[in-house]
């Protein structure tokens, strides 16, 4: 039986309690789960990549069959590389859908052995995405409950360090 390898690609800047909803639940269907996030020079996130992976590596520990990693390029070269037979991808709204619907075709005519799977995230985490968390934190809102505690510490610290 062929051990079945999935990626949950993403930027994870912060990572959210909906993306450790996704990584756990997805860690109980796939053989391996490769939470990797995309180097992209084109965007200036709040987190480094080295921040990013120590955040959740240590988030993730608990489950063994998962680990961290980072590409860049396209998503299905990605794939090849680690053996994946399957991508994880959150939706949370019709928007989303539309535009991982898009993705997802794509993919799988870039890679036609590439099986994109869709996973709803809670129902508590519906409405959360790091975008929105962080516009939260820098307005000074309260973003508990939205990421885990270690992250909600250092996206804190980060924002009143940039702010001084």
């Amino acid at each position: 039986m062929k051990q079945v390898i999935a990626i949950y690609p993403g930027s994870f800047d912060p990572v959210t309690n909906g993306h450790l909803d996704l990584i756990q639940r997805g860690s109980q269907i796939f053989d391996e789960l490769v939470v990797a996030i995309l180097r992209n020079p084109e965007k200036n996130p709040l987190f480094s990549v080295p921040e990013r992976i120590e955040m959740l590596q240590s988030l993730t520990s608990p489950w063994n069959n998962v680990r961290v990693d980072t590409f860049e390029g396209l998503l299905v070269d990605y794939a090849r590389t680690v053996n994946a037979r399957a991508l994880l991808r959150g939706i949370r709204a019709i928007s989303d859908y539309e535009y991982e619907l898009q993705m997802a075709l794509m993919n799988r005519k870039l890679n036609p052995d590439l099986e994109t799977v869709f996973m709803m995230p809670h129902l508590s985490y519906s409405y959360v995405s790091s975008r929105l968390v962080k516009e939260i934190a820098q307005l000074g809102g309260s973003i508990t409950g939205l990421v885990p505690k270690v992250v909600e510490e250092r996206l804190l610290t980060k924002l009143n360090g940039k702010q001084t």
